[in-house]
C-alpha cells in the first residue's frame, strides 16, 4: 500500500504527468450500505465551475455538478465495495478495493492518481494522497462528487426497500434515530455486521 502524504498546498497545475486523476470515497463511517468511490480524469478544455468538497455544497449543487463532470470529464468512473466485502476484508481494506475498482475503470489510463485523505492504494502508476484534498484539489472535488451523489441515490433507493429506518435522511450513519431504528426492527441484510452498533445488537 501506498502512503505518500501531501498538504492542501499542493499545486495541481505544477503536476507534469501526463492525465492525472482524482479519487475519492464516500459512505466509511455508515452502518449501512456500500462504500462507494469515484476516479476523475477531468478536461482542461471543458473547465467545471464551482467544484468543492461535496459535503460544502448543496445537494441542488451536488446534482447539477453531478451531471457536470459526468458530462464535460474525459473519463469516470464509479468503484465500490458491498456490506459482505466491508465485513470481510475491513472498511479500511474496502475502501482502498473501492478505489482500485474505481481507477481500474478508467479510460484513458491515468498516469498519476491523486487520492483524498492519507494513503493510498497499490496502483498500476503513481499516486499520492492529498491530506484535505477534496476541498483543495479541484479533480478530487469532482470525485467527491460522483461518489457522494452516487451512494446517496442508492441510499434513498434502500430506503424504499427497507422502510423504517430513515436510510434516506441520514444514509446509513449512526445517528440516535437509526440506533434506534435498529434496535426496534432489526439488522438487516444492508446493515454492516462488523460494525460495533451492528454487532453488539446481533449478539445480545
Amino acid at each position: 500500500m501506498q502512503t505518500i502524504i501531501m498538504q492542501t498546498s499542493f499545486q495541481f497545475s505544477n503536476l507534469d504527468k501526463g492525465l492525472v486523476a482524482g479519487v475519492d470515497e464516500v459512505g466509511r463511517g455508515p452502518l449501512a450500505g456500500p462504500v462507494v468511490t469515484a476516479a476523475v480524469i477531468l478536461d482542461p478544455a471543458r473547465p467545471i465551475a464551482g467544484l468543492a468538497d461535496s459535503k460544502a455544497l448543496s445537494e441542488k449543487r451536488r446534482e447539477a455538478l453531478f451531471d457536470e463532470i459526468r458530462e464535460k470529464a474525459l473519463c469516470w468512473a464509479i468503484g465500490r465495495c458491498e456490506v459482505a466485502e466491508i465485513d470481510e476484508l475491513n472498511i479500511l481494506q474496502a475502501t482502498m478495493l473501492a478505489m482500485q475498482r474505481a481507477v481500474a475503470g478508467l479510460d484513458p489510463v491515468p498516469r498519476h492518481v491523486l487520492i483524498d485523505g492519507n494513503r493510498c492504494p497499490a496502483l498500476p502508476c503513481s499516486a499520492e494522497a492529498v491530506i484535505g484534498g477534496d476541498g483543495s484539489v479541484p479533480v478530487i472535488s469532482a470525485a467527491s462528487i460522483l461518489a457522494k451523489v452516487t451512494r446517496d441515490r442508492e441510499m434513498v433507493e434502500l430506503d424504499r426497500q427497507y422502510p423504517g429506518y430513515g436510510l434516506a435522511g441520514h444514509k446509513g450513519y449512526p445517528t440516535k434515530a437509526h440506533v434506534q431504528a435498529l434496535t426496534e426492527l432489526g439488522v438487516t441484510p444492508i446493515h454492516r455486521r462488523s460494525f460495533g452498533p451492528v454487532r453488539r445488537l446481533l449478539i445480545a
